[in-house]
């Protein structure tokens, strides 16, 4: 049910102010770690969008409830890899995965960010929702702990997919991240779709932005 009272809280600007000439790099601090993402103007999974920013906080508060450490994580649609980075720093086993017109710009920022780090490198993998699903990622062979996604809910004809990708990825024991602005209309009718699969909760919303995050998990029979 969706009736538990959420925690309300603000997206703080992580950020500190640009120090770069590139108008393209944004700065973030994560969990002690000064990350510099680059983004392009091309591409909407190139951007941070507010979910990111969300879900990278409350991983970084939340690290009791949500230990990482040494846990396989998927991110689909990882974009710039804000996410992806910060659950690198603690301590995840992450593949990060997008488009494939968005993959030189997300291995550049991951590399970038976590190469001088004592942490499980993150990999970086092509995954277009709801495609070559068992070819890429036979169910015998990967198995994951955390599924985060934020801001996917964004471009409508891919919707069906995703739910799809959800599907297919969280087996019994996993746990679903999805930090999403709400915009439109087909936004609810999404999670609304979630909640009739999954045993799904708002873990917290950030009203200034519009930004709900949930948990879902399989429902066990």
């Amino acid at each position: 049910s969706l009736t538990d009272s959420p925690v309300t809280l603000k997206i703080l600007q992580n950020w500190v102010p640009r120090v770069s000439h590139y108008f393209d790099k944004e700065h973030y601090t994560y969990v002690g770690h000064q990350i510099v993402i680059q983004e392009s103007i091309e591409h909407f999974g190139a951007v941070v969008w507010p979910g990111a920013l969300a879900l990278s906080q409350y991983l970084e508060s939340n690290q009791e409830q949500f230990n990482l450490k040494d846990k396989k994580v998927l991110e689909i649609g990882a974009g710039t890899g804000l996410v992806s980075i910060v659950a690198s720093i603690l301590g995840a086993y992450v593949t990060a995965t997008d488009l494939p017109e968005v993959l030189e710009n997300l291995s550049y920022n991951i590399s970038r960010n976590t190469q001088n780090m004592n942490t499980h490198k993150p990999e970086v993998r092509k995954l277009v929702w709801g495609e070559g699903l068992n070819e890429d990622f036979p169910v015998s062979t990967y198995h994951y702990d955390f599924i985060l996604a934020t801001d996917v809910v964004y471009y409508h004809a891919a919707l069906d997919p995703l739910l799809a990708t959800m599907v297919y990825f969280c087996k019994p024991g996993t746990v679903l991240l999805w930090a999403n602005k709400f915009r439109f209309s087909t936004d609810y009718e999404f999670l609304e779709k979630l909640c009739n699969i999954f045993n799904t909760i708002v873990l917290a919303e950030f009203p200034e932005s519009n930004v709900k995050l949930l948990k879902a998990t399989v429902r066990e029979n």
